[in-house]
C-alpha cells in the first residue's frame, strides 16, 4: 500500500511542469536555508556564562545604592593592583573615585582609537554596578533618593583598571594609556606585568614586611620637615 502511494505522487510530480518543479525545488532549498541559519543563531552549549555588559548590571536599578566608599586595604590583601591577564595596564594612585560608566566607555574607545590597526586585546578590570541618583535644583530635602540617572563604578586607590595584551611597541601602550588617563578624573600610572603590588599606597617590594606598612605614623621634627617646603632661594 505505501509503494502505491509513493508511485501515486511521483506520477502528480511528473505531471506537474517545470516552472512549478523549479518552484517547489527553491522553496524547499529555502527552507533548509532557514533551517540551518535558526540552528546557527543558537547559542551552543557551555558551562561558562555569555558576556555581559561592564557597562551595566544585569540586574537593572531596582535597588537604590549608596554612595559607599572603598576601603583602603591595609590588612595585607594586594588584589587588583597587579597586572593578571595582559603585559601592560594602568592604575589608579591618588584616592578612590566613583568614575560614571560613560567616562569609563570614552577611555575604552580612545585607547581603541589610538590602536586601531594593531593586534591585541583590551581587558576591563572594573565593572560599573553601583547606581547614582540625583534630584533637581533648589529641591526640598525629603521624599526620596531621586530618580536614578547613570551607572558608575567604585574604584580604590591603587586599582588595575586597563590592560592590555599583543604585539605591540611599550611607548605605543603609553602613550594610549595617556591618552585614556587624561579622559578620566585622578591621577594614573602606567604598570607593568610583573610590577611589585600595592597595599595601600605603599608598593610591596623586596624587603617590604607588614610590620614596617603597619607601623605608627611619627611626627617628624620641624628641621626635617621644614626643609621639604620649596623655597626660591636657600636658607
Amino acid at each position: 500500500m505505501p509503494s502505491a502511494r509513493l508511485c501515486s505522487v511521483q506520477r502528480s510530480l511528473f505531471s506537474l511542469p517545470r516552472i512549478q518543479l523549479e518552484s517547489l525545488a527553491d522553496s524547499s532549498f529555502q527552507q533548509t536555508i532557514d533551517r540551518n541559519s535558526s540552528r546557527a543563531k543558537k547559542r551552543p552549549f557551555s558551562s561558562t556564562s555569555a558576556l555581559l555588559n561592564w557597562l551595566a548590571p544585569k540586574r537593572g536599578h531596582s535597588d537604590k545604592n549608596r554612595k559607599g566608599k572603598p576601603r583602603v586595604r591595609t590588612g595585607g590583601s594586594t588584589k587588583g593592583t597587579t597586572v593578571q591577564w595582559g603585559d601592560y595596564g594602568i592604575r589608579l594612585r591618588d584616592h578612590d573615585r566613583r568614575i560614571p560608566a560613560k567616562q569609563l566607555q570614552i577611555a575604552a574607545d580612545t585607547i581603541k582609537q589610538r590602536l586601531r590597526g594593531q593586534r591585541y586585546r583590551l581587558y576591563t578590570r572594573v565593572t560599573a554596578n553601583i547606581g547614582v541618583y540625583t534630584k533637581g535644583n533648589e529641591v526640598r530635602m525629603g521624599k526620596g533618593k531621586g530618580s536614578f540617572d547613570h551607572w558608575a563604578a567604585r574604584v580604590a586607590v591603587s586599582r588595575i583598571m586597563f590592560e592590555l595584551k599583543g604585539d605591540l611597541h611599550e611607548q605605543i601602550v603609553r602613550d594610549a594609556f595617556r591618552l585614556a588617563g587624561n579622559k578620566l578624573p585622578g591621577l594614573y600610572e602606567f604598570v607593568r606585568k610583573g610590577d611589585p603590588p600595592v597595599m595601600g599606597i605603599t608598593k610591596v617590594e623586596a624587603g617590604t614586611t607588614l610590620e614596617q606598612i603597619h607601623r605608627p605614623s611619627t611626627k617628624l621634627p620641624m628641621d626635617v620637615t621644614a626643609g621639604r617646603i620649596p623655597a626660591t632661594a636657600p636658607p
